[in-house]
């Protein structure tokens, strides 16, 4: 009676945990395939990012959006985007307003005044715009705290 106890509690706990949802949420592991940079920077002129956007090493057009909103992109920075975020920006600019930007500059009727690429942009070219967009920040030199009267 024991033994068979022992089995039913066994397939019991084995069932309930193969029954258990997956987990929602974590996107730790979240990865497009490699991209491609150079046709990234392709796209990224030919989507006229720099109407809106600014990057070291390339000149913006004199016709500008009537926003008049400068948005930096790449360029040396406290804190690497995660890959995530970048994709989040492109796909869903309204996500969250870029640090430093009143939200009412760079959002109309609750969208974000980027225009949204997710019709006409396919998934190879989200990949390679967002590899060309990661090559173009670099991590800021950590500044370490000098205190003093503690020295190693």
């Amino acid at each position: 009676m024991k033994t068979l106890s022992l089995l039913v509690g066994t397939v019991l706990v084995a069932a309930l945990t193969g029954c258990s949802p997956p987990e929602r949420g974590n996107t730790a592991a979240f990865t497009l395939p490699p991209g491609n940079a150079a046709h990234g920077e392709e796209l990224f002129r030919h989507y006229q990012c720099l109407s809106c956007h600014t990057m070291e090493g390339y000149e913006r057009p004199e016709v500008l959006d009537e926003s008049g909103v400068s948005v930096e992109l790449g360029g040396p920075v406290p804190r690497l985007k995660k890959y995530q975020e970048l994709v989040i920006s492109v796909i869903n600019p309204s996500h969250r307003i870029a640090q430093g930007f009143d939200p009412g500059e760079v959002v109309r009727s609750g969208e974000s005044i980027m225009p949204s690429y997710n019709d006409v942009m396919t998934v190879t070219d989200l990949v390679d715009l967002i590899t060309f967009l990661e090559s173009k920040y670099e991590l800021e030199p950590f500044e370490y705290t000098q205190y003093e009267g503690f020295y190693y």
